[in-house]
């Protein structure tokens, strides 16, 4: 049987599994999780090797329960807390909310649903990879170079896990990819470019992955911050670095301009009309540095954006 470590944490608030860990999940079949409202499988590289780990936590208040496989096991547990929200702190926003400088679908939303946690997993190569794949084409096409990625250069899941969980490939399994694998998988010329960028810089970019987002690295061949890190990559912008730095960090903060639907969805709900991303950054700067809870709270608020013309259609990369 393989060594496991197992830990427990009590939040002390009530969190939703499926509310804070869904936005880990690259559509509803990505091999990589499976949530529920009580349990939750997550399979990932780590530091120290891969790791399986395996959250369960009671429907009421009560500590959650931990367990890992994998050589990465023992890291995966240490950092599990951050997952249920222990370093996302809603006391500021909450206080804010209270003095009204939110408007009413936020204030009505926060409070339907108190069980949101921002989650960090302190882990950036699979979060970025992710966000370029869904570079400028439908979440179908971008889904579907997930768990290409994953079925062919990925690995099994460590431990007794259920059927099918996988983890993403590292940068030494991406980087000997050629164009027509990239092909095969529907991820054309540009996104794959910005992948292999990204896994060139990889090394580099992960001695942020436990520090804070602001936090300038102490050399002087890479100063800054882990945002102007990312930016100096090419292929990677403002949305793949906000879509990166929600997941990796939790951030509170970042917003993801340049989404094909977040301005209008954000215009229509807050203004009634749709709006550019401009508007919106104006629109939202008084809620700074909680743009992001702002905006997960408008998701959850169960406003939808109203569809005009025909939609996005998927294009097949293989022949070109």
């Amino acid at each position: 049987m393989q060594k496991s470590w197992s830990a427990s944490f009590s939040p002390g608030r009530p969190v939703s599994l499926v509310k804070s860990l869904g936005i880990l999940r690259r559509g509803q079949g990505d091999p990589t999780i499976r949530i529920s409202e009580t349990e939750a499988w997550l399979a990932f590289s780590t530091p120290e090797g891969p790791a399986t780990l395996h959250i369960s936590k009671p429907l009421r208040l009560g500590p959650a329960e931990f367990r890992a496989w994998g050589p990465g096991g023992e890291w995966a547990v240490h950092s599990a807390p951050n997952l249920l929200g222990a370093g996302d702190d809603w006391s500021e926003f909450d206080d804010l909310l209270h003095r009204g400088l939110f408007p009413e679908i936020v204030v009505r939303s926060r409070s339907e649903h108190p069980d949101l946690v921002l989650p960090a997993t302190g882990r950036i190569f699979e979060h970025a990879i992710g966000a370029i794949l869904e570079q400028r084409v439908t979440g179908i096409e971008a889904n579907y170079a997930w768990r290409w990625l994953i079925r062919h250069h990925g690995q099994p899941a460590p431990g007794p896990v259920p059927v099918g969980l996988r983890i993403f490939p590292s940068a030494q399994e991406l980087a000997p990819l050629r164009r027509w694998d990239w092909q095969v998988a529907r991820v054309e010329g540009k996104r794959a470019e910005a992948i292999r960028n990204f896994v060139q810089a990889s090394g580099a970019l992960n001695w942020w992955a436990d520090k804070p987002l602001d936090q300038p690295k102490p050399t002087a061949k890479a100063p800054g911050t882990l945002e102007s890190a990312l930016g100096s990559v090419s292929g990677i912008g403002p949305w793949t670095i906000a879509e990166t730095l929600q997941r990796s960090h939790g951030s509170t903060d970042h917003i993801s301009v340049g989404d094909f639907h977040l301005a209008d969805f954000v215009g229509q709900v807050l203004t009634g009309r749709r709006i550019n991303d401009q508007q919106m950054l104006e629109l939202m700067a008084p809620f700074a540095p909680h743009r992001q809870r702002v905006v997960r709270l408008l998701g959850l608020s169960g406003e939808r954006k109203q569809s005009f013309g025909p939609r996005y259609a998927p294009l097949d990369h293989r022949q070109r």
